[in-house]
């Protein structure tokens, strides 16, 4: 293969969405150049916020885009649901700067998907390379993809990048009919726990699936209080601006599911989903009244009803919460890559990721035997 040349550009949004999305597919709504951009222009990433979108590209022979993918400079860790800190923290205490680093990702959405967007399958390792000189040439500490779906794995694998793996909870159909076929797969304890906790959940309320046309401005108001309520308790302050909101509305509304919780005709509690092409992603809730196990209700059990109705092969309903398991989410690994130059900082960091993918598997297989699911369907 004759040498490629990779480019650098300011911004997702500066580009030609045709070009992006044949690169990108369809299945995953968070790689799309709609929800890319959206995060640019709305100001949730960009100037102040410490994610400064410059993504990397190789164009084909016919001068359009064969490979690309969301790169950004970060300025801090946070809003990548992988944690660096300890990292940080050694490498800043040897005299270094950790910051700024490059992150191959999609801002703020731990779920699972492509950081090699190619229509040109044979330029991912050139791609890799692209990223790795931007790293070395910028005397940057290190470069890491966040969430890389299982099948692109090998690919950072040759290139040398450290790997790291996790876990997270997801729902798969198993060609349920409905919510009650899905509920006889369960134990009987669960089934009835469950089946409790739903009616808890709803009584005196009026659920509600908005997508589409369906979904307004005025809904989008409403679930920017909601967003603004959990995101202030878990974050200090919300990653997106209320102005994504109505771009995600206007540019990708037959991509989104807003579930939302009535009483009296006036939305209390809702969660906030996009609809890939075989999965479900749940991204965020919120609620102004609390209504025992209505997040369970809304983000879950109303997702895994969506999910059979709509034909969707699973549901992943977000980072972290073991509290998952018993509502048919069972674990399944994630994985991110890692570019460290340094030579004596990348053993270290080796000898961290060896040491903890042994208890992180050690955790899911512990995790896999406590599934809710009768021991005859596994």
């Amino acid at each position: 293969m004759t040498d490629m040349i990779a480019r650098v550009v300011e911004g997702v949004a500066a580009l030609r969405r045709e070009e992006w999305d044949a690169c990108a597919g369809t299945a995953n709504p968070f790689v799309s150049w709609d929800f890319l951009a959206a995060l640019e222009e709305s100001g949730s990433v960009g100037p102040g916020t410490g994610w400064q979108s410059l993504p990397l590209l190789i164009d084909g022979a016919d001068g359009r885009i064969a490979a690309a993918a969301p790169v950004y400079a970060k300025a801090h860790s946070q809003g990548e649901y992988v944690f660096d800190h300890g990292w940080a923290d050694a490498w800043q205490r040897a005299g270094g700067d950790y910051y700024p680093k490059l992150q191959i990702a999609s801002p703020f959405s731990p779920v699972p998907g492509p950081r090699l967007l190619l229509r040109d399958e044979a330029l991912a390792p050139a791609l890799i390379a692209g990223i790795e000189t931007l790293v070395e040439r910028n005397g940057l500490s290190s470069a890491h993809a966040t969430f890389i779906e299982p099948e692109q794995v090998p690919l950072f694998e040759a290139a040398g990048w450290l790997i790291r793996e996790d876990s997270q909870f997801h729902w798969t159909n198993r060609d349920y009919r409905d919510f009650a076929d899905f509920l006889g797969t369960l134990s009987s304890a669960r089934r009835k726990n469950i089946r409790k906790e739903r009616e808890r959940a709803v009584q005196g309320l009026e659920i509600v699936h908005l997508t589409g046309d369906r979904v307004r401005e005025a809904h989008w108001d409403i679930f920017w209080d909601f967003y603004q309520d959990t995101g202030a308790r878990k974050w200090g302050r919300p990653y997106l601006t209320r102005a994504f909101f109505s771009l995600l509305g206007e540019r990708m509304a037959d991509r989104v599911l807003l579930v939302l919780a009535l009483r009296d005709g006036a939305p209390i509690a809702g969660a906030l989903n996009l609809i890939g092409a075989d999965t479900l992603y749940g991204r965020y809730w919120g609620c102004t009244q609390d209504v025992p196990h209505l997040h369970f209700e809304l983000c879950y059990y109303q997702a895994i009803d969506a999910a059979i109705a709509r034909g969707l092969r699973r549901v992943e309903a977000g980072a972290q919460g073991g509290h998952k398991l018993a509502r048919g989410y069972a674990p399944t690994p994630t994985f991110s890559a890692h570019f460290i130059p340094n030579a004596s900082f990348r053993r270290a960091v080796a000898d961290f990721l060896a040491a903890e993918r042994r208890d992180v598997q050690r955790d899911r297989e512990w995790l896999s035997e406590r599934t809710p699911f009768r021991k005859a369907d596994g």
